[in-house]
């Protein structure tokens, strides 16, 4: 009776260390997957905000520099394309449009409160869709 229950414990030993192995390697390529998710600390991004005069281009600016990891901010009043670089480790495009609208000016993701809007001086009322 003896070799069976011996048998038996190498095999189950066997299977332990398969386990042990399989859980190690799983555990090495996750990291190695979250290592690759690294964050650009110069990104490029270009993005349109609604606006119409000089007034607006420094608000604009302003409310882009007003996000932790903005490096760069150039509004471009006849396109109206604002240009950034920022450092995707500290924020993202979206954090900047969110400012952007609390400052009165429309973005694709995020659109200026209706109360805010009206506080606009009057050459910085653009057309709101």
């Amino acid at each position: 009776m003896k070799p069976k229950i011996h048998e038996f414990q190498k095999k189950n030993r066997k299977m332990m260390n398969k386990n042990v192995i399989i859980v190690l390697l799983l555990t090495f390529f996750s990291f190695a997957a979250q290592a690759q998710d690294k964050k650009n600390k110069n990104a490029k991004y270009e993005t349109e905000v609604s606006g119409n005069c000089e007034h607006c281009k420094k608000r604009i600016e302003k409310a882009a520099f007003s996000v932790s990891g903005v490096k760069s901010a150039i509004w471009d009043v006849s396109t109206h394309k604002l240009s950034l670089i920022l450092n995707e480790e500290k924020t993202s495009p979206v954090d900047v449009k969110n400012a952007i609208a609390k400052s009165g000016h429309d973005t694709d993701v995020a659109k200026a409160t209706q109360d805010v809007y009206d506080g606009l001086p009057t050459c910085c009322k653009y057309e709101r869709n």
